[in-house]
């Protein structure tokens, strides 16, 4: 198979496509014949030897991927070869074959193409896992999504607007507001601004009773301002660095709590795994884009080959949703 290699680690200048061995499918697992993936901030990280790669999991950027069912490992039962479908990845989506466990399967969402869909796992178990499971995000709250132009952002404002929450959203410039309010925000702030006091201008002092923060560091003094009361804060990036001072004393005055949870690293099965993940967005989230009510929201299309020049794309800035990369 082809497959995008890293001579070292360091920028897009090390990605390269070449030839490695192809994969076999070990006992619960299939291979997939990719046909997308899609470009996570999580890959520019590991490009830059910042996010280590799982125990097990194959070195081979990509944590989603789209495709057809090539080969079935023992055990494996429900799906059959020739099968489109689409996967949650540790690693492994940008080649021409991955193999994946099958619990991380999810057939294609109806309405969605499967080139489409190889840009939707990553984003779907991600604001399940976090906005709904651990958030415990509930219809008639208040709902804000830090960078709600990112493809986490244009799904997760689709999804909790789906739900019947009360949708913020924070975007950087005039155009991807626009962008945020046209998916459904109800609230769009300009996070160049004070995100927490213009939120609570309207909320009538409410705040956000559930936070999704791709930031980290920069923006959790903000957040914790923003939050009301019992809010839950969902940190599940780094872009503003790692670390911050915490107010302690406002958190409890707000009886907040703060989580900061990954998905790349969690075990397959059992107990907050990502086959109950998996279950969940194939459960509850699938359905909204059978109805219309939730998109895939694809920004552009390169060739897997082209992951290189992708990666800048993201990099650049101004994605509004996802890269996908296809295997044409």
């Amino acid at each position: 198979m082809w497959a995008i290699t890293l001579t070292e680690y360091g920028g897009p200048e090390q990605m390269v496509w070449a030839e490695v061995p192809d994969p076999e499918p070990g006992p619960g697992e299939v291979v997939l014949d990719v046909v997308s993936s899609a470009v996570n901030r999580a890959d520019l990280l590991q490009v830059q030897g910042n996010y280590p790669v799982p125990p097990g999991a194959s070195e081979i950027l990509g944590l989603e991927c789209a495709g057809r069912i090539a080969a079935l490992g023992d055990g494996v039962t429900g799906w059959s070869v020739g099968d489109e479908v689409c996967a949650l990845l540790a690693g492994g989506g940008y080649a021409t074959k991955v193999a994946v466990p099958a619990p991380q399967l999810l057939p294609v969402p109806e309405g969605v193409s499967l080139t489409d869909a190889g840009g939707l796992p990553e984003v779907a178990c991600t604001v399940w896992s976090n906005v709904f499971l651990e958030g415990r995000l509930a219809e008639g709250e208040t709902f804000l999504v830090q960078g709600g132009s990112s493809g986490i952002g244009t799904h997760a404002i689709q999804v909790a607007k789906a739900f019947g929450a009360r949708v913020a959203a924070t975007a950087g410039h005039a155009d991807r507001m626009r962008f945020c309010r046209d998916l459904g925000a109800d609230i769009v702030i300009d996070y160049h601004d004070d995100v927490a006091a213009e939120l609570k201008k309207a909320t009538d002092g409410h705040g956000a009773d559930v936070i999704l923060d791709n930031m980290g560091a920069k923006g959790l003094a903000n957040n914790l301002s923003a939050l009301a009361r019992d809010g839950r804060l969902m940190i599940i990036g780094m872009q503003g660095g790692v670390k911050a001072e915490l107010n302690i004393g406002a958190l409890l005055a707000k009886r907040g709590h703060v989580s900061a949870m990954g998905l790349r690293g969690r075990p397959v099965d059992g107990p907050h795994s990502k086959a109950e993940i998996v279950d969940g967005v194939r459960q509850n989230v699938w359905p909204l884009f059978a109805d219309g009510r939730v998109k895939p929201v694809i920004f552009e299309r390169f060739a897997l080959s082209d992951a290189a020049d992708a990666h800048r794309r993201l990099d650049a800035g101004g994605v509004t949703g996802k890269l996908l990369l296809v295997n044409s």
